[in-house]
């Protein structure tokens, strides 16, 4: 990855927007994730929202804009997967993944995000889940 000005400026502005977002969104706070989780008991949906919302614009600026694009915007190269293989690895991470968001009420973006308010709970959250993910990096490797 370049380490221009540029993008780490582009870098900067979009983290911040997508941080906001997870902030004016409320997905930032555990207990609404987990009141939007919780379908059989006091079920919060104003997160199917916020997801929705982003969806609708996402989905035509990525299938206008992004898709036809080689190239992002500050030059490099666009990767992106065209796998549709659904393997116990897919599997086992999503499961691990929504595992972790219904225990904790966090997610890696709004954990991050979270950082800033110097909760300890948020530290140890985003520092085992670092450690997952260094351990997830050194299984797939072996295999």
């Amino acid at each position: 990855m370049k380490n221009s000005s540029f993008t780490i400026v582009i870098g900067l502005l979009a983290g911040s927007l997508f941080g906001s977002g997870m902030i004016i969104s409320g997905m930032v706070d555990p207990n609404k994730v987990l009141g939007f989780l919780d379908i059989t008991g006091n079920w919060d949906i104003s997160l199917a929202f916020v997801m929705g919302g982003a969806l609708l614009i996402f989905a035509p600026f990525y299938h206008l804009v992004i898709k036809k694009r080689a190239k992002a915007i500050n030059g490099e190269h666009l990767d992106s997967s065209n796998n549709p293989l659904i393997d116990r690895k897919l599997i086992l991470g999503s499961t691990a993944f929504g595992l972790g968001w219904g225990i904790a009420g966090f997610c890696p973006g709004p954990a991050v995000t979270s950082l800033s308010g110097g909760n300890p709970t948020v530290w140890l959250f985003v520092l085992s889940m670092l450690v997952g993910m260094w351990l997830a990096g050194r299984t797939n490797k072996s295999c």
